[in-house]
């Protein structure tokens, strides 16, 4: 697993030893950034159901300046921190361990940060897709114009505030692109 783009390319980052977690493939990941695009200086992100971090280690990688890591699981959690060692990004990169399930986190490094582009990227099997971008529509935590990258199953049908203005399917994989309104 690699970094695509920006100042870290093609850095090799640790990878999960299962399949409980499911890194975004490079085709997925490069989709992504050529449509969001490639320099995110000064970018807050937030990436959720993080796995590797390889998303936000990504942005990072083009100029974003923080990162925050969400996830529930002892390897998921133990990889995001060998990542950010192995970029170079623990002063930019914090990591919080909160199930999702329950919605957004209500801590306080949370509450006090906006974000300009979240990563979304729940397990397919689970259903806590729907509920996070309806609470991410009127979350105080989003910046006007942030995006939303949603990457789910073909299926999931989604119904919020957001604007949708992309989607691309890439095998199983669909990805979503959003817009907060200003």
């Amino acid at each position: 697993m690699k970094i695509t783009g920006g100042q870290i390319r093609g850095r090799r980052l640790a990878a999960p030893g299962n399949l409980e977690i499911r890194p975004s493939s490079n085709k997925v990941r490069e989709a992504i950034f050529n449509i969001i695009g490639q320099d995110l200086s000064g970018s807050r992100v937030l990436d959720l159901f993080s796995g590797t971090g390889i998303l936000g280690m990504e942005a990072l990688s083009r100029g974003a300046t923080h990162a925050f890591f969400v996830d529930h699981g002892k390897q998921a959690l133990a990889l995001i921190k060998k990542n950010l060692e192995l970029c170079g990004y623990e002063q930019a990169g914090q990591i919080c361990k909160w199930n999702l399930a329950g919605g957004l986190p209500k801590n306080h490094r949370f509450l006090n940060t906006t974000y300009d582009l979240v990563f979304l990227d729940p397990p397919y099997k689970e259903g806590p897709a729907v509920a996070l971008m309806d609470e991410l529509s009127v979350s105080k935590q989003l910046e006007p114009g942030a995006f939303i990258v949603l990457e789910s199953a073909k299926t999931i049908e989604t119904r919020h505030a957001l604007s949708l203005f992309k989607t691309r399917i890439y095998g199983d994989t669909k990805l979503s692109f959003f817009k907060k309104g200003d």
